[in-house]
């Protein structure tokens, strides 16, 4: 009997395919791009660093000068929407007849949220922090993750960056950042942004307009060939840079100034004083160039933006410019950093075998060379346990200074200003010039003034003052009745 389909045993399923043996594909061991994390990290690093330090001093009534009074008083003013007057300066001072500074109004809403002078202190801590992100990508795009993040060390903690973090407050912070993108701007070829990024400083103070020229005449060079519209446009910008500087010292800052005129002419003697003070010049110039770039950073055409700068400092009769304390190496550091990383581009494709191993490791050396200095600077404060507590006399101190009602006016020296300027008018210890002040407090810790009754009735003595309460060499004198 035939089968019949019903009866016909029903096909076995097929057996699953067994997938062939997968091979791993082989490991890139091509160079990876380099980290676009790395350098944020390094600036918040940077930034924890440079705000810890500021603070810290200000706990300590650590207050190097009268600056931090006078650019909060300058802020303040912003923030009230009222002219810049500076009354440090003189009964009315408006700030702008002294420095031009008008980039000092952006940190009028974050002082109006936080009026304190802790607030331009991290602020500032904030702009050098974030001029190590250009520093540091530049550096990597062009020499490497490893050798670029060595960079990116060695500038944040170069000398010249500590020394302005441990002055206090001074408006050179938002020139750092903008001088940083600007030759960023400049090694990656994108002339319009370097430009663009140059030309704000004109409003950060008023010798920066040769600065904007000097970036400008290195992006007309490099562009002239390539991109010969972009090296007209560079032309122009150092034009206008110059003009800026001429307009700003000779129209804008006597049109605010109370005498007419400019006050630091005064330190410049005619350029004799280029040979006063050569060894000090000499030295200034080797820190400069030595441990933060062995030297090389001389091959780079970038380094002429640091020329302006140098050329007032060293003209100027002002032995203060002359040295590397205080603030006035700031701006240069990004140049020099920068420079650095230019030259050693230029000299990883020399066909000099020693030139291209001094380069390979210079930047290791650079960076060994910031942390050892380091040692020395003052962010080595930050290795110490005393940093991170207030000392009792401070807490003192302070309870004297809060006697001084809100709103009072005050005479008074360094010590007291940045605990008084965000809400008294302060005046400067005598320099009142016909204004008898509520109060006046004043830093006596080493002793200078003997009789300190007898030193306030030369200040006044038509008023009255008596002491209202002393702590550890500060003295709070009240006017009577």
């Amino acid at each position: 009997m035939p089968e019949t389909l019903q009866d016909a045993p029903a096909p076995l399923l097929p057996e699953p395919p067994v997938p062939a043996p997968v091979t791993p594909p082989p490991r890139d061991r091509r160079p990876r791009p380099p980290g676009r994390r790395a350098p944020w990290l390094l600036a918040a690093a940077l930034f924890a660093a440079y705000a810890t330090l500021s603070v810290a001093r200000y706990r300590y009534l650590a207050t190097r000068s009268w600056d931090l009074g006078i650019f909060e008083q300058a802020i303040r003013a912003y923030a009230q929407l009222r002219a810049p007057v500076v009354d440090l300066k003189g009964p009315g001072f408006n700030v702008l007849g002294d420095h031009f500074s008008p980039v000092l109004a952006l940190l009028a809403p974050f002082y109006r949220l936080f009026p304190s002078p802790l607030t331009l202190l991290v602020a500032q801590a904030a702009l050098f922090a974030l001029s190590a992100v250009p520093v540091t990508r530049a550096a990597t795009a062009l020499l490497g993750r490893r050798r670029g993040l060595a960079i990116g060390i060695a500038y944040g903690l170069s000398w010249g960056v500590q020394r302005a973090v441990d002055f206090d407050f001074h408006e050179i912070c938002f020139a750092v950042p903008l001088v940083a993108f600007g030759l960023e701007a400049v090694l990656a070829r994108r002339w319009l942004p370097a430009l663009l990024w140059a030309l704000p400083l004109v409003l950060v103070k008023e010798d920066l307009g040769l600065t904007v020229a000097a970036l400008a005449l290195v992006v007309a060079l490099r562009s002239r060939r390539s991109a010969p519209r972009a090296a007209l446009c560079a032309l122009a910008v150092a034009v206008l840079g110059v003009a800026a500087t001429v307009v700003t010292l000779a129209v804008v800052v006597p049109a605010f100034n109370t005498s007419g005129g400019y006050d630091y002419w005064t330190k410049v003697d005619s350029g004799f004083s280029l040979f006063d003070g050569v060894d000090t010049k000499v030295r200034t110039l080797l820190w400069l160039l030595l441990p933060t770039s062995g030297l090389l950073a001389l091959r780079s055409p970038l380094l002429v933006v640091a020329l302006p700068t140098l050329g007032w400092r060293f003209l100027s009769s002002d032995d203060h410019y002359w040295g590397t304390y205080w603030h006035y190496s700031a701006v240069l550091m990004p140049v020099v950093s920068l420079a650095l990383v230019d030259a050693l581009a230029r000299a990883g494709l020399s066909s000099r075998p020693r030139l291209r191993a001094y380069a390979h490791h210079l930047p290791a050396a650079v960076a060994g060379a910031a942390l050892a200095l380091t040692t020395s600077l003052p962010l080595s404060a930050l290795t110490e346990s005393a940093a991170y507590d207030t000392p009792e006399y401070v807490a003192r101190v302070e309870r004297a200074l809060d006697r001084i009602p809100d709103g009072a006016t005050v005479e008074a020296n360094i010590g007291p200003i940045s605990r008084l300027t965000s809400r008294c008018r302060v005046l400067w210890l005598g320099n009142t010039r016909g204004i008898t002040p509520d109060y006046i407090a004043l830093d006596n810790t080493g002793k200078r003034i003997g009789d300190i009754e007898a030193y306030v009735r030369r200040l006044h003595p038509h008023a009255r003052y008596t002491i209202a309460d002393a702590a550890h060499g500060y003295v709070v004198l009240e006017r009577g009745t």
